[in-house]
């Protein structure tokens, strides 16, 4: 038995006669991280000046990294042209572009969402016409969330701070519904030695009954013949294979297979008691952590949420001020207390009827504070893909964006133009943020609460 792996996990896996039981302690037995990214393909961004080891097979636009860089002090991982995000967990990707998701556009919701991976991934897998709804179930994790999605820079995004609960009140709302369920954590154990401690066969059970919980308050909101992603970082059967049979059991759902190539190291397993489809990765295996999914598809006739109740709300924004600092074409605006927003015009009404039984975080791209007649650009509007291209800025050099990012004094030298007012900062022609030139200084509106502390 192994020296650092709970001998109760390694009884369970040691049970399948096909698995490597000696490979997948002798990989635990190592402790360590790989890196992967993966790109923004809205951003300016060129992988060429990174050190690429190769393409990850199962995701567009994602690579595993040579040697780990610390990503706190790389302007772009601030602005948002890539996310750090663990190479198997990326598998939804792939599954979304065989169902062939990404043909037109949906509904989609990812219920248990920070930090944002999946929801950033999903927003750029999805049809450009989609709606992403992200869900954050604690409370102080919903920040992170929200700025992940602010950098990633898309108009198309709700947050949300609600209990899974609160979406049955959306009955048969979404075609898609991505459930990264919390877990007992036992796919971290290769990266991180000290997750070990935190695991018993107790905290399995309890997790099992708290997806069971967070999938039966939730999945009335998805629609007959919509899909479900249900995913964990467990090896345990209990919280996956067999949440799986118990979701076919409980709400008529059908498991979905799709074809993975055999090179790529994927297990594909069956579960006991209806032999559905579900998607493991070993760290032994291929190079990545420990995950599981499986996708399911909604068979049962579920009633769905009318619009028909939804009373548009007279809108009292101005109109014409986004225009001034975005491509607003198929966009409207409207305000959320004295703060400006912009979103799709063709999901006016969707997000009306989120607001209408939901907390909502944000909702589309912050343009800014209006006081009086003018408006004071948000940090949300300089992340943004919509942002005007022919807005005034100035370009920093890696040293000067590093001390943008911590929000300190800039010289009055980077600015040898003279511009005045409110400008963008960029670095390698992604913006950063804003700051607003004086004749005698200049001022950095970099957030404070996201400023970076130790570069």
């Amino acid at each position: 038995m192994s020296n650092i792996l709970p001998n109760d996990l390694l009884s369970l896996l040691k049970g399948d006669p096909s698995f490597d039981y000696e490979a997948f302690i002798a990989i635990h037995n190592k402790e360590e991280k790989t890196s992967s990214i993966r790109i923004n393909p809205v951003k300016n961004f060129q992988i060429a000046d990174y050190v690429i080891e190769s393409a990850i097979p199962w995701c567009e636009h994602a690579y595993y990294l040579k040697t780990r860089p610390v990503f706190t002090l790389d302007p772009l991982f601030h602005s948002g042209c890539y996310y750090s995000q663990e190479s198997s967990s990326m598998f939804l990707d792939y599954l979304t572009r065989k169902l062939n998701l990404h043909l037109e556009p949906i509904k989609a919701l990812d219920l248990c969402a920070a930090p944002g991976g999946k929801s950033t991934l999903l927003n750029s897998a999805l049809h450009d016409d989609s709606l992403l709804v992200a869900n954050e179930i604690i409370k102080s994790r919903v920040n992170i969330l929200t700025t992940n999605l602010v950098r990633w820079g898309n108009s198309n995004t709700v947050v949300s701070n609600n209990d899974p609960s609160a979406f049955g009140r959306l009955p048969g709302y979404f075609d898609l519904m991505v459930v990264d369920a919390p877990c007992s954590g036992s796919g971290m154990f290769h990266k991180d030695h000290s997750a070990i401690d935190e695991w018993s066969l107790a905290n399995v059970k309890l997790c099992s009954e708290r997806q069971q919980r967070i999938l039966g308050q939730s999945l009335s909101a998805l629609k007959t013949g919509g899909y479900l992603f249900y995913s964990t970082c467990s090896y345990s059967n209990e919280e996956n294979e067999d949440i799986v049979d118990w979701l076919i059991n409980e709400f008529e759902m059908e498991s979905v297979a799709v074809e993975v190539d055999a090179s790529w190291g994927i297990s594909v397993t069956t579960s006991k008691l209806h032999q559905a489809t579900g998607y493991r990765f070993y760290p032994h295996l291929l190079k990545g952590e420990g995950f599981f999914c499986a996708v399911l598809r909604k068979k049962e006739e579920q009633d769905t949420f009318s619009m028909k109740k939804i009373k548009k709300e007279k809108n009292v924004a101005p109109q014409h001020i986004a225009q001034e600092w975005v491509n607003a074409e198929r966009h409207y605006s409207f305000l959320q207390h004295n703060f400006l927003h912009v979103f799709p015009k063709q999901n006016e009404q969707d997000l009306q009827a989120l607001q209408s039984v939901l907390y909502l975080k944000n909702a589309g791209t912050e343009i800014g504070e209006l006081k009086g007649k003018t408006l004071v650009p948000s940090h949300d509007l300089a992340l943004s893909n919509l942002v005007r291209a022919d807005l005034p800025h100035i370009d920093l050099e890696l040293d000067q964006a590093q001390n943008y990012l911590r929000k300190e004094q800039l010289p009055s030298s980077v600015n040898p133009e003279n511009l005045s007012g409110w400008i963008l900062a960029r670095y390698k022609g992604t913006n950063l943020g804003w700051i607003k030139a004086m004749p005698n200084r200049i001022n950095n509106y970099y957030p404070k609460e996201i400023r970076i502390w130790n570069l």
